[in-house]
Order: C-alpha cells, then structure tokens, then sequence
C-alpha cells in the first residue's frame, strides 16, 4: 500500500480563491473584510508568518493592518492597540501573533481582544460555543483547517475512531472538540493521548483516523500506525541536517516515509497543514464579517 497524498498547498490555494470571490462579492455591497495583524518584537519566524499572512490578504482582496511594535512596550500599550482595533469598524478580525514577549501576560492580551473579531479562536467565548456546538463559533485556524482537508478529500468522520495526539489549546483540544460535534466532518469517537497515556502506540494503532500534534520530529512511527489508517501530521520541526544548504531539513510529527508505505491517506510536512491555517484565517475574517454585517 502506498499513502493517498493530501495536499493542503492545492486545497488552501482553492479556499483562498472562494475566499477571495466572497470578497469581490461584499466589495460590490461597499463592505471591504479588514483583518488587523498584531506583531510585537523582532522574532524572525513571527515575521515572516505575518508577512505571509499580509501577503494572503491582500491576495485575498481583502484590507490587511500590519502594527509592529517593539518587544520593549509596556502591556498597557499593546492593550490600548487592542482597543482600538476593537473599536474600529473597518476592522473585521484581529490576530494577535505569538509568542508575546516575557513581560506580558498572553491570556489577558487575548482575553481583551473582542470575540466577535477573534480569527483565531483563542477566546474562552469561541472556546465554549465550539464546546457546544454554536455555528457562530470562530474556530482555531489549524484545526479547522484539518477538518476541511478531510471533508474535502471526501474522508469519513462519522463512526471513525479518532485519535489526537497532543492536547495543547491551539490544536489537541479544539481538534478534539470539533471531532466530536455532530455532522459533516464530525460525529466521531475521540481519544486525546498525550504525556501520561498509557501505552500510547496500542492506542494509536486504534485510530482510523490519526492526528499527529506533538510537536516533536517524527515521534509517531510505522508500529504506531494501524494499516489502512488516515494520518494528518500537524507538526513542524528543524532537524540538524549537515547535507541540507541550511543545515537543517523540516519534518513533522510523523516519520513519514514508513508511514506513508501503510497508510491509505497521509499530509506531507512541509506542504500539508501548514498552507490551511492561513486559508482558513481568511476564511475565519469572512465569517466575522457575515456575522458583523448580518
């Protein structure tokens, strides 16, 4: 058997084009989709990602905000950036990039970040109506992006055993939540392994369906997978590789190539989940702005 490749670079590139002829669509109507982006400090990865994030929205027709500050800032600055975002109307969603630097406390910058404009999904009220299952719930980006992939890769959900590894609340946990609302790209049975499961390869070899969200280089191996088993590898890792220019390669949470040799579908790292979460963040802006203009 040789893996099904679930290309999330195609599938992004085609929520990005819908997202973009929902844009030209509200255009028409006078409402241009304002997503502000949030960057305090110079942390080269975080740069580059809200560059990517700019670039996408633009793309996108939509109004892309970038403000940048310096690590340095007081907390009570960076709140009152968030309340003016907040109050402003052309302002759609607002995303705050993480990490924050030591001095601040992330909860209560994201705590001050309006629900109705949280793309992220971080808000305990977008955590709880996920919980229960509000359909005006703004979803976290990444997960919600694995349940396109496999809603659109026409992968069944309803009565799969589903199993999450890791259970952080950017992923493990939402995941998890998503999973098990009721309908397309849920209805399955869940199971959330992490650092205290007991025997977690047996409980990995449960999974029809198995998510990878560790955050550590090929930690699920060929003995963990059952044959025949969807695999969606969320993370990314740098591994010191000599031979590359870099001197590293990236590589996910799954050891992809025995993998891929026993699974019937796999997401490759890098061009697998990665290219969603931005899609999905646009698309996430769009719902915030149906439910704003609404």
């Amino acid at each position: 058997m040789s893996a099904r490749i679930i290309d999330g670079v195609a599938l992004g590139r085609t929520i990005r084009e819908e997202v973009a002829a929902e844009a030209a669509r509200l255009k028409e109507k006078g409402i241009v989709p304002g997503l502000a982006v949030v960057l305090v400090g110079e942390n080269p990865a975080s740069k580059a990602y809200v560059g990517s994030k700019e670039k996408a929205c633009q793309e996108a027709g939509m109004r892309s905000v970038k403000v940048t500050r310096p690590a340095e800032i007081p907390e009570s600055e960076l709140l009152a950036i968030i309340d003016q975002l907040n109050a402003d109307p052309g302002i759609h969603g607002i995303l705050v990039q993480l990490p924050l630097p030591k001095h601040m406390n992330t909860e209560k910058v994201l705590l001050r970040v309006n629900p109705a404009k949280d793309v992220d999904g971080f808000h305990p009220i977008n955590v709880g109506k996920l919980v229960i299952g509000d359909p005006t719930a703004l979803r976290p980006c990444t997960p919600w992006g694995v349940i396109q992939m496999l809603l659109r890769n026409g992968i069944e959900t309803r009565g799969a055993n589903a199993v999450v590894v890791g259970r952080s609340t950017i992923v493990g946990k939402p995941m998890a939540n998503l999973l098990i609302q009721q309908g397309p790209g849920g209805d399955a049975t869940v199971t959330v392994c992490h650092s205290r499961t007991r025997d977690l390869p047996a409980v990995c070899r449960s999974a029809d369906i198995l998510i990878a969200a560790i955050g550590k280089a090929e930690f699920v191996t060929r003995d963990m997978v059952r044959p025949g088993a969807t695999v969606i590898d969320v993370g990314i890792n740098r591994v010191d590789d000599p031979s590359r220019p870099k001197g590293y390669r990236l590589t996910g949470d799954v050891e992809y190539g025995p993998v891929a040799e026993i699974a019937s579908a796999i997401t490759p790292v890098p061009g697998g989940v990665g290219p969603m979460t931005i899609a999905m963040l646009l698309a996430n802006t769009l719902q915030a702005v149906r439910q704003t203009v609404e």
